[in-house]
Formats: structure tokens, sequence, C-alpha cells
């Protein structure tokens, strides 16, 4: 009987971990030991490159996986190079050492052209958080003698010789008992298997294989009889991974239907990507990813069950279904897949958010993305402003949420309506349709763009032959207020106190009047009983009798947006109530000072009341409002 020979204190300790902490879904144990399974294969195909006595070509290479579920054993086979008793002890006995590491040349360097993926040690340990036994049997290529090391766990393991009679591993999981709460059994059920090789290790080079069962009906089988009697049943062998990844191929083996089937079966989305990135990277950090644009936005999208991030390969092995650490918030709708050689099989979520060539990745994906939506753009406006339409609010915030720190990575991807013609458009087309002497770029917020469109605010600009850009989503002037300029232009709200757009004279003309009608005004204002800041004489109205402004940083549109959060505190904009000196309700306004000042009051607040519901903001009292309507009709 072989000597049972403990694992070291301190690998017992990372088993511990392991199981516990380092996995947090015990099916990746599938996918590390199918990854071990295909680095033994990798080994022996190298050396067969080389080697006649190998005497197998890449054809003759396969990983078999067996379900007993009478013996409730799971059987991961390879015909790769194997291991002797010392590689055993080695690889198995010492946790977190690396066979694939080992494997180098003559220099001592790792032999060039063999894509080793997975790592004896830590990955091949998972396989206890679902078994509580595991026999490994080996033959070494040119070994006459095969090996079995067996283990339960922490306690220590054996290695004994095996009368194996082909090169290769066999790994035979022994699964644990099923509870109420963990169904280990589910590992031996077919769809399970399929399932699991499919969403992990689809890309492996090597065949992985598995017995299936198949149904035939039989001939004599009743019309309507759909029993298992009717059927004859055997099994099949096949294979269950596609081996070759398509973002692997060269670009001009595939067609944009190939890119758009990939995307649906891989994100079960059945509207067609509106772009996809095929992108290649050499270099400091070399890696594939295929980036998919979506038409649509997932059901979910804005809302905070919604989790972005890319599927992140190792060479072909998945590593984590959605790697938040590769998309930046601004792009979170972005779907797709990167596949990177360089980064360890291994890694796990905590050492994510320190890998320096995860960041590097992240970074380059980042440029891509903002590219291709700049080529988007520039080459398919159609296409872009439907993007725009789903997903712009998120670039919006990514301005936004950074203090403007992505400013420059973004500003160029914004679109705004316009009043001309009312489409949108973005702020370079903006800045290049200004007129000479305009020094601004003006906007207008509000619910809706018809809305925005007949606020009296607006009228002295339009008249001017200025563009305006319409604002209707709630972070719109926040994210301006960030950028507070763009291509030296200021941006400037058409509700700030002064637009500077009259002439000197005009300028002249008001100081007058406001001076004429000092007193007036100074009780106007007490008369609202600190409601606003000033009365003032407009110099932007036209054809509207008042209009509200403000005085300060925080407008009148945010100060609706951040009153309607449910934690925020309540803020209020400084108002500044205007009046049009050229319209009949002034002239109205300068008799009742003289003849009726009580009267004034009311007026005054009916004027005011009709200035908030132009903003579209709340009134305090609409009882008071109405009767004081009614009362000016009854006169």
């Amino acid at each position: 009987m072989a000597e049972t020979k403990e694992f070291k204190a301190e690998s017992k300790r990372l088993l511990d971990m392991m199981i516990n902490s380092i996995y947090t879904h015990r099916e990746i144990f599938l996918r590390e030991l199918i990854s071990n399974a295909s680095d033994a294969i990798d080994k022996l195909y190298f050396m067969s490159l080389t080697d006649d006595k190998v005497g197998m070509n890449k054809s003759d290479f396969v990983i078999e996986l067996i379900p007993d579920k009478d013996a409730r054993t799971l059987t991961i086979k390879d015909n790769g190079i194997g291991m002797t008793a010392e590689e055993l002890e080695n690889n198995l006995g010492v946790i977190a050492n690396s066979g694939s590491f080992q494997f180098k040349n003559e220099n001592n360097e790792p032999k060039e052209d063999v894509d080793i993926i997975g790592q004896f040690g830590v990955g091949f340990y998972s396989a206890f958080m679902v078994a509580k036994e595991v026999e490994v049997r080996s033959k070494a290529f040119g070994s006459d003698k095969g090996h079995v090391w067996k283990s339960s766990g922490a306690d220590g393991y054996t290695i004994d010789e095996y009368d194996k009679p082909d090169v290769g591993t066999e790994i035979i999981l022994t699964l644990k008992d099923d509870t109420d709460d963990d169904k280990y059994g589910e590992y031996l059920q077919e769809w399970t298997i399929k399932d699991l090789v499919k969403k992990y290790s689809d890309y492996i080079r090597f065949p992985i294989k598995m017995n299936v069962e198949k149904r035939t009906r039989k001939a004599d089988a009743k019309e309507d009889d759909y029993s298992d009697a009717a059927y004859n049943t055997y099994t099949e062998l096949e294979t269950l991974n596609s081996m070759v990844p398509i973002w692997r191929k060269n670009k001009n083996e595939l067609k944009p239907e190939d890119y758009n089937k990939f995307y649906s079966e891989k994100f079960h989305d059945y509207n067609e990507p509106l772009r996809y990135v095929h992108a290649k990277n050499e270099g400091s950090v070399t890696y594939d990813a295929l980036l998919f644009i979506p038409s649509k936005p997932p059901y979910d999208y804005y809302s905070r069950d919604f989790e972005k991030g890319l599927q992140l390969y190792s060479s072909g092995v998945l590593i984590m279904d959605k790697c938040k650490e590769l998309l930046p918030d601004h792009f979170s709708f972005v779907r797709g897949l990167v596949d990177s050689a360089d980064l360890s099989l291994n890694i796990s979520r905590e050492m994510l958010q320190h890998d320096r060539q995860l960041q590097q990745i992240s970074k380059s994906i980042e440029k891509t993305i903002k590219n291709e939506l700049l080529k988007m753009l520039r080459t398919d406006r159609e296409k872009y402003e439907e993007f725009w339409k789903s997903f712009g609010i998120q670039i919006k915030f990514g301005i936004y949420n950074g203090y403007g720190m992505n400013k420059e990575l973004l500003q160029d991807l914004l679109m705004f309506t316009s009043s001309k013609e009312q489409k949108l458009v973005t702020l370079d087309e903006y800045v290049s349709g200004m007129k000479e002497e305009q020094k601004y770029i003006y906007y207008a917020t509000g619910e809706t763009v018809a809305k925005i469109d007949s606020l009296p605010q607006t009228e002295v600009v339009k008249e001017k032959g200025y563009e305006i850009l319409y604002l209707t989503d709630n972070v719109d002037e926040f994210a301006l207020k960030m950028m507070q300029q763009y291509k030296d232009k200021e941006f400037k709200s058409v509700s700030e106190g002064n637009l500077d757009l009259e002439t000197e004279e005009q300028k002249e003309e008001i100081k007058k009047l406001s001076e004429e009608n000092k007193d007036m005004l100074g009780y106007i204002k007490d008369s609202l009983d600190g409601k606003i800041k000033e009365a003032k004489i407009s110099e932007k109205l036209k054809s509207h009798p008042v209009c509200l402004s403000n005085d300060g940083q925080i407008s009148l549109e945010m100060e609706k947006v951040l009153n309607q959060m449910p934690d925020g505190q309540k803020v209020s904009a400084e108002k500044v109530l205007e009046i049009n000196p050229n319209h009949p309700i002034f002239e109205k306004l300068k008799d009742l000072y003289v003849n009726d000042k009580d009267k004034l009051k009311n007026y005054v607040n009916i004027l005011y009341t009709q200035a908030l519901l132009i903003e579209g903001m709340p009134i305090e009292n609409p009882s008071e409002f109405a009767n004081l309507v009614c009362g000016l009709m009854t006169e």
C-alpha cells in the first residue's frame, strides 16, 4: 500500500483559500481540467513536430469526457504527454507549482510556438470544489510505467505504480454527495457538461468528445406514440467544442453575416448590431478583441441590475463572463470579448483590479471604441443617430461623472437637437456654423423640444440668427457645465441673466428705463417676498410679457433636476423676473404702481406664476393662482 504524503502547510492553506475564496463559481473546475489536458496535448504535439517517435498527427489528439452516473464519477481523459511519478509529485503535490511554466527549451527559455493556457497547481485543485476524491492516472511519453496519484483533500495524497497501457492522463473525480443546497450530481448530466464546455472551453484547439445519447424512431412505432418504447437508443461520440474562435480567424475569411450570427448566438440579441470591431493588437500587450455596438439597449440597461463587462479569455479559454474592468462606464453598452495570452488563466477578480496588462488592454479598448463611434458618425450618420438615441445619455453621463475628466475623449461624440430644422447636430457642426460675431454656444433646457422651442428666452437668440442647442435630458446641462467650453467657445444658457446680445444703443435704453422704473422694480421684488433675487427690464424678450432667468451657478433646470432626487437637499436658483418693456403689460404695471399697488401685487403674482409654468416648474399654490386669474376676469 502506498505511503500517504502530506501537503506542506502552505499548500493546505492555499487549498482552503482556493476552494472558499479564489473561485466563487465551482463549475469552472471543468474548464481548469480541460485546459490542463489541452496543455498536455500541446506538449506532445510540439514534440511530434521534431520527433518521429511520437508517431501521432494533430488529428490524433483528443480530450474525452466520461460521466458515469452509477459510479458517480466524471473522467477527463487526454492522450497528451503524460506525467512521471516525479512530475505527479512536483505538479500535483505542491499547490501553485506550474507544469506549464516548466516547459522550456535547452536554454531554459519558454519554447516558442507552444500555446500553454493552463497551469497544474492552482487550477487543478479546483477539482476539490466538486469532488470528494480525485484520482490521476498518468503515463509519460517514453516511460515504461504508469502511476496513479490519489487524494481526498487537504489530508494528503498517495502516488503508486499503475498499469496504464497508453500514454496520457485520466483524471477521475468522485463527486461529493448531493445536499439540499448543492447538487453535485448535475455535473454528470449530459446537457450540463455540454453547456459548460460551450461556455468555457469552446475554443480549445483539440476536440473535446463525449458519448452522447441519441435516439431514432422505430419503423413500426405508431404515429401517435412518443414514449421511450417508440425509439431506439444508442450512444455516439460527439465533439462538443467548435475549436476555432471566430476572432482568431483572418478578417478576409469572414463576412458580416458571420459576425452577426456569432453576436446573436453569443449574446442572445435578436437585433443585428449597429457595428462590430475585429481588432488584433500586438506590442506591449497582445490581445484579440471582438466588440459589438448593439442597436438597442437590453431591457435592464438603465437599471441597477445591469452588469457591464466584456468576456475575458486567456488563449481561447473563458476566464470571466463579464469583466467590468475592461469597459469604462461611458462605454458600458458595448458587448464582446477580449482574448489575451498575456493573462493568467487563474487570475481572480481581486487580481484583475491591479493587473497592469489588463489596464493597458482596457485603455486600448476605450480608444478603439471611441474611434469606431467617430467612424460611424462620419460614414454612416443614420446609424450613428440610431445609436445616439439608444445610448447617447450614457456618453453624457461619462462627461458629468468624470467631472470633465473624459471631456477630450467624449466631446466629439456628443449630439443635441438644434433649433435649426430641429435635427441632431454635433458640437463641431455647431461651432463650424457659428456666425463670425457669435461669442457663445447657446443652449436651452426643457422637457421636450417643442416646449423649449416656445420658451420666451429663445426669441432674441433666434432673431440674431444664432443656433440654439435644445437640451432635454436631465444630465445635459450638468455635462455642459463640466465641459465649460468647446473649441474655445463657452456654453451659455439662454436663461442666464445677461446674454450680451444688445447693441450699445439698446443697452443705454435699457439702462435708462431701469433707472426711471427703479422704485417700481424694487416694489415688484418685495411683493414676491423673497421668491426672486431681482426684477429687471429685459433685453431678451420680444413678444412675451415676462420670463425667468437665473443669476448664479444653479440654473432653473438644475433646480428642477436636483429637487427631484429622492435623497437630494432642496436647492433654489437665484431667480430674476424679467419684464418686457415693449409689451402692453409694462405700461399696465407702471399705471398700477402709481394708482393701485394692491392690484399690482396680484398682477405680479400672476406674471411670476405664469413664468414658472412656462419653465415647467412647480407652483406652490395653484388655487391661489386660479382665484387671482378669475378675479381679474370678473372685473
